[in-house]
């Protein structure tokens, strides 16, 4: 019965997951429960793995040990890799390449691709979706520039955007908030809220200490290994912080 609970509940499982680069761990037997309908965050400090982390849910880094297991609403697979479509990734903004020539709308329509089959066209449909969600990001009036022509801000509100026509169950968001205005985090946090009133799953890592309380449900605390996680009322304490932002800590895979 207990095993049932965990599997309603739960949108990502993962049961010690150890990454490393060039057989150097960065991150040391994480096991922790994402639950459905939370905004959770990933908080640590410069180097802590948070990146690594949320990369390795998809893929986009591989574990050399544990799993990671997804629950979807629309099908029973947990396999992330016939799933696609059902998880949207947006990544740091320093990490893409703006200079890509395209236009605003088309990164967009790029979030539809996943149901349509890059060999397809998008129909008016997707184009019809991808200028709704340029509006509600409030990014419509720019759908004809060349992405290279934005701002940090204008950008991440595109990516946001590209995210929310995927019409995923679970979003992974990599420092949405870095490098943006104040009032582009105001649109991004609103949207992320609706989008958990509306039961998905939505994993952000996140620097700034100060608005974790007032954004997130959720914390996983992590320094190369898992410091604690769980609700914020009783996981983003003082200590367990003290102890996530603790300098010249011993690394777990060193300990005797």
């Amino acid at each position: 019965m207990e095993n049932e609970q965990i599997e309603k509940t739960t949108a990502i499982r993962l049961n010690q997951l150890t990454v490393a680069y060039e057989a150097q761990p960065v991150l040391w037997n994480i096991s922790v429960n994402i639950p459905k309908g939370t905004l959770t965050a990933i908080v640590g400090p410069n180097g802590a793995g948070k990146s690594t982390l949320i990369k390795s849910l998809i893929n986009l880094i591989k574990p050399i040990a544990g799993e990671v297991d997804f629950t979807f609403e629309q099908t029973k697979d947990e396999n992330y890799g016939k799933n696609k479509n059902l998880v949207a990734y947006v990544p740091q903004n320093g990490s893409v390449d703006w200079d890509f020539p395209t236009t605003v709308l088309d990164v967009v329509v790029m979030g539809r691709y996943g149901h349509l089959g890059w060999f397809k066209r998008p129909k008016k449909k997707d184009k019809a979706l991808a200028n709704e969600m340029l509006a509600k990001v409030g990014m419509a009036d720019f759908k004809d520039k060349q992405i290279s022509q934005l701002s940090g801000g204008q950008r991440q509100r595109v990516f946001l955007a590209r995210a929310l026509v995927q019409e995923a169950e679970i979003y992974l968001m990599d420092e949405p908030f870095q490098g943006v205005d104040a009032q582009t985090e105001k649109i991004i946090i609103q949207l992320l809220k609706e989008l958990k009133t509306e039961g998905k799953t939505i994993v952000v890592v996140h620097h700034d200490l100060q608005t974790v309380p007032e954004y997130f449900d959720e914390v996983i605390l992590i320094n190369r290994e898992l410091i604690g996680s769980g609700p914020i009322e009783t996981t983003f304490t003082k200590e367990l912080i003290a102890k996530t932002y603790r300098q010249n800590q011993t690394k777990p895979w060193e300990e005797e």
